[in-house]
């Protein structure tokens, strides 16, 4: 009996199989609903085609082979989304696949989509109206005339039924596949057969049981007639019920084996039929990713053929966004159509960008961004009475003091389910989460701020810069800039200890010096600032807001940004956005930025508004977008910005503008004719392998390497994050714990001294930070933390008396 229960591995594993399809019946049902649903909708939605079907357009092809033959193409009216209905599409039917595409010429290297006739269902709902459906997907197709539809039809059903027969003997002369499901099958009949055979026996002991135990019923009852003592009468009655909850437990017994039998013999051929589906599913997915690959190469010899065609088209017209559109934007999209859903329009731009035609204009800006297509930013995006010619990046060209490391050790690949510590603390702050070092990674939340200066020579730039309106674009630049390294950074920087600090000195490769030092625990504050040789001084005090969601996580950073310049007094100050980390639960995790970001210069009262637009998967626009307008002190726009915030940004000078009509949602928009935009900033290419190292940046390699004469309190010397850096995670774990027990253990001892101080009524000097104190600022009005000196002296003299002990 043991050897026949063995496959199944136990009541677990029984209970498990006994489950599965009844829930997979469900998800069915579920898949039914929303079909019913969906059908609903196309016929609402059919009106949209009647005026489309009318035109010429909809006429069938002609010169198409008979629908007996291999090969069957024409014209349908494919159904996309609620707002555009059904759109005209040319269909293709080979092979036993149904793809389509939105014109002839699209044949040749891009396909919309892909069924397979082998898995699929055909339905017919009215006189013009064909459904195709196969594993969750849904084509409704719509002819232009009875007779035609009915060609598909035919076409279909015979295209259908010949691939059903290829697939079945494909399926026997399979030397791999086949083998495995008919050894499945008879192992699955064997087993059954011998928990049939078995239940015989138990049947047949059952009536041994009913039989000897009725006899002993009888003998027992006979027992009880007869004169004998009070006591030995009872005993036997006792015997006697004994016997019969013998009888009927034995009678339970051979049901329930019954009844699992009935069950394994009914879910074993609804188990069969679900390995069936997944067999399909998978023939499905390796068909289309062979087309996809096929797709691939033909876009890759394209591209090789014809590389500048990109950047080759400045006087194409800009899209509402000011961002060039490329011709044959439409032809270029290749998502496909049954994705094709939008949001409302609440959030679409304020205004519409024409390019204005200017050949001189284009002459010079065509050589510009062919010159930034290396990767580095270019363009001054200036006119001639900025100072800057286009390719002055002193900083990046000076060779280095001293040569930075390119590498850093490979990630270790451990597994660590995230929701599984994520889950009980839903709605905590994220600083009071204890999450071990998988998730983190090797630098602390001091040195991802310093990180915002991986594009300081936009501010060099912005230094030389005459004109504060083109100061103030590049400033722009800037502050998208900073997000760049953010799109595929989604571990968890360390939190610094309080009192931690880190400096970034390229004095002498760049001019600038950057400290940073977290100057306050509850809630987590640091304080920023860096000073330029090279005519600017930036400071910031950040406060990190986060909540967890449950399926995906929020940073809030709190706090504002100054950026002063010397020789011209400006004084900008910003604030950074939103960050959102989505999939927490399920799926890849990927970072999304989103808000609204006021650049003001306090000085002239000029104005930047950018906008992050949050991804939608309902939207066409063009992920992690960023748009914005820079406005004088009168509120006159005089550039309009655009590009993404993890790739590049550019400007376009406003050269009139004009009250548009309205819109869809009765604002009236500002259309602006601009000149060719122009590149602000580009993204530099991530190092070799960077996926492996965390995706840093060639910056970031560089902020945890070991230095010598720095702060007892810098991050490079904190013993969890360099033996995570070295792979060593268990040991930093354990570092970790440490040093968090560490801080409460402190802070725990700094309340209890207040408490005392309170009750001797004497006075007790909270914590102050070393090297920044709190200071109202006169442009703003806030109570922030800033830079007091004394840090870079100290280095000098290498007296770190004063620094407390946290590690």
């Amino acid at each position: 009996m043991g050897r026949v229960a063995a496959p199944y591995s136990g009541p677990g594993r029984i209970v498990s199989f006994l489950t599965a399809v009844p829930s997979c019946l469900s998800c069915k049902q579920q898949q039914q609903r929303r079909h019913h649903h969906h059908s609903a909708a196309v016929d609402r939605g059919r009106r949209r085609m009647s005026e489309q079907g009318k035109s010429g357009s909809s006429t069938p092809a002609s010169g198409t082979p008979a629908p007996g033959s291999d090969t069957y193409k024409g014209w349908l009216f494919k159904w996309t989304n609620y707002i555009k209905g059904y759109q005209r599409r040319w269909f293709v039917l080979s092979n036993g696949l149904l793809s389509y595409y939105r014109t002839q010429a699209e044949m040749a290297h891009t396909c919309r989509g892909t069924i397979n006739l082998a898995t699929a269902h055909i339905d017919t709902e009215d006189a013009c109206n064909i459904v195709l459906s196969s594993g969750g997907r849904t084509y409704h197709l719509k002819a232009s005339t009875e007779v035609e539809r009915q060609r598909w039809v035919t076409a279909l059903e015979l295209a259908k039924a010949k691939a059903i027969r290829m697939m079945n003997d494909q399926s026997d002369d399979s030397a791999d596949e086949e083998p495995t499901s008919q050894s499945d099958h008879s192992e699955i009949q064997g087993t059954l057969k011998t928990l049939a055979s078995k239940l015989d026996d138990l049947s047949t002991c059952n009536d041994l049981i009913a039989k000897h135990g009725a006899a002993l019923q009888r003998s027992l009852s006979e027992l009880e007639t007869l004169r004998v003592p009070l006591e030995g009468g009872e005993k036997i009655k006792a015997v006697n019920e004994r016997a019969t909850l013998f009888r009927i437990t034995s009678n339970a017994m051979i049901n329930a084996c019954r009844d699992f039998l009935d069950l394994a013999e009914s879910h074993s051929r609804r188990w069969q039929r679900v390995l069936q589906h997944e067999r399909e599913q998978r023939t499905h997915l390796e068909e289309t990713i062979e087309q996809l690959a096929k797709q691939h190469n033909s876009l890759e010899r394209a591209w090789r053929e014809a590389p500048t065609h990109a950047v080759n088209t400045p006087d194409t017209p800009t899209t509402d966004t000011g961002v060039s559109e490329r011709p044959r934007k439409e032809e270029a999209s290749d998502e496909d159509e049954d994705t094709e859903f939008f949001d409302a329009m609440e959030d679409s731009p304020a205004f519409i960008t024409v390019t204005a035609t200017d050949h001189s204009q284009h002459r010079r800006s065509q050589s510009n961004l062919s010159g930034a297509s290396g990767g580095q930013p270019s363009d001054c995006n200036q006119e001639d009475n900025c100072s800057v010619c286009s390719n002055d990046f002193s900083g990046k060209e000076l060779q280095p003091h001293r040569k930075r490391r390119t590498q850093i050790p490979e990630k270790p690949n451990y597994s660590l389910n995230l929701w599984s510590i994520m889950k009980n603390c839903i709605g905590k702050e994220l600083s009071k989460i204890p999450m071990p070092v998988n998730f983190n990674e090797p630098l602390s939340m001091l040195q991802r701020l310093t990180e915002d200066l991986e594009y300081h020579e936009l501010l060099d730039k912005a230094a030389r810069c005459e004109n504060s309106l083109e100061q103030m674009c590049l400033v722009a630049a800037f502050s998208v800039s900073s997000y760049s390294t953010t799109v595929h950074r989604t571990a968890k920087p360390f939190n610094p200890l309080l009192g931690e600090t880190y400096e970034l000195d390229r004095l002498e490769e760049f001019g600038y010096r950057s400290i940073c030092e977290q100057v306050s625990h509850h809630p987590p504050a640091a304080a920023h600032h860096v000073m330029s040789q090279r005519g600017w001084t930036l400071w910031q005090e950040i406060t990190i807001a986060s909540k967890f969601r449950g399926k995906y996580l929020s940073i809030m950073p709190l706090g504002a940004i100054h950026l002063h310049f010397h020789a011209s007094g400006n004084h900008y100050v910003w604030r950074k956005v939103t960050s959102t980390v989505h999939n927490i639960i399920v799926g890849k995790l990927w970072i999304d930025q989103s808000g609204d970001i006021d650049i003001v210069n306090h000085t002239t009262k000029e104005t930047c508004q950018l906008k992050f637009s949050p991804y939608s998967y309902f939207s066409r626009e063009v992920p992690r977008k960023v748009t914005g307008v820079v406005m004088d002190s009168d509120s006159q726009a005089h550039y309009i910005l655009s590009g993404t915030w993890d790739d590049k940004m550019e400007s376009a000078k406003i050269v009139q503008s004009s009250r548009g009509s309205s819109s869809s949602e009765g604002k009236q928009k500002t259309v602006y004719q601009t000149l060719t935009p122009k590149l602000l900033w580009k993204k530099y290419p991530l190092p070799e392998n960077a996926e492996n190292m965390y995706h840093f940046s060639s910056l970031a390699l560089t902020l945890n390497e070991e230095e010598e004469g720095i702060c007892l309190t810098d991050s490079r010397l904190r013993p969890d994050q360099r033996l995570m850096e070295a792979g060593r995670w268990d040991e930093a774990n354990a570092e970790k714990q440490r040093l968090e027990e560490k801080q409460r253990a402190t802070r725990r001892r700094r309340d209890a001294e207040a408490s005392d101080a309170i009750d001797e009524g004497r006075d007790f000097d909270c914590y102050r930070p070393l090297w920044f104190r709190q200071r109202t600022d006169e442009m703003t009005g806030e109570t922030s933390f800033v830079y007091k000196g004394g840090y870079w002296e100290a280095k000098e003299r290498q007296d770190w008396n004063m620094c407390p002990v946290i590690f």
